[in-house]
């Protein structure tokens, strides 16, 4: 008899630890959306780890703002940003409480509900792209700043939740530089992903934006 895939949502002891073991044990869980719509579920294939006051590409790196105050909160809370004026990107509050540390969710594979999905990510050629990239997987699971501080160790009929299921085989996780991150922040090896996974989003490195004259 096969067995049913576990249900059960990650604990909140899951997320309370340092974010470099948090990010790469993420790989492999599946995240479900709960939209209006329906519901939408995503393996998750690619990751990014930032550790907060101490790291430069973080956005609690200079300290609390009303923009960054869910990093500082409780792990295992949402935390939502806006950027470039245009999309919003997912990430996954971790580490002891006040540390601000957390986990950008940046690609996955859409398991359940692609039809919603697809109605959202009308430039998505295929499946694959459907969620590969950080503002592409927002975008095809309906995330905005509304889901803020988002509580993803609850009930999976929740708007947002992690189930706990099984991680990537560590012999598939593989790592290194962060996308598009600048400066100092750039040398940290700190993007996680499963190896030959076509969800996986490709590197980019920091590309300075032009100003317009």
């Amino acid at each position: 008899m096969i067995e049913a895939p576990d249900r059960t949502p990650l604990g909140r002891d899951f997320f309370d630890r340092p974010v470099l073991e948090v990010a790469p044990d993420l790989l492999g869980h599946t995240l479900v959306r709960n939209t209006p719509g329906g519901p939408i579920e995503l393996r998750l294939t690619e990751v990014e780890a930032y550790a907060g006051e101490i790291d430069p590409g973080s956005h609690a790196y200079r300290g609390r703002t009303p923009r960054n105050d869910v990093m500082f909160g409780p792990p295992g809370h949402a935390y939502v940003y806006f950027t470039y004026g245009m999309w919003f990107c997912l990430n996954v509050v971790c580490g002891p409480e006040g540390r601000a540390s957390g986990v950008l969710l940046r690609a996955g594979e859409v398991v359940e509900g692609a039809d919603l999905a697809r109605s959202r990510r009308l430039a998505a050629r295929n499946d694959r792209e459907l969620a590969k990239g950080p503002a592409r997987l927002a975008t095809a699971l309906d995330v905005d700043r509304a889901l803020n501080g988002t509580d993803l160790c609850g009930d999976p009929g929740d708007p947002l939740c992690l189930l706990a299921g099984d991680s990537a085989p560590p012999a598939r996780v593989r790592n290194g530089p962060r996308t598009g991150v600048a400066g100092e922040g750039a040398v940290h090896p700190w993007r996680f992903w499963i190896a030959d996974d076509p969800t996986v989003s490709p590197y980019r490195a920091h590309a300075p934006r032009k100003r317009r004259t």
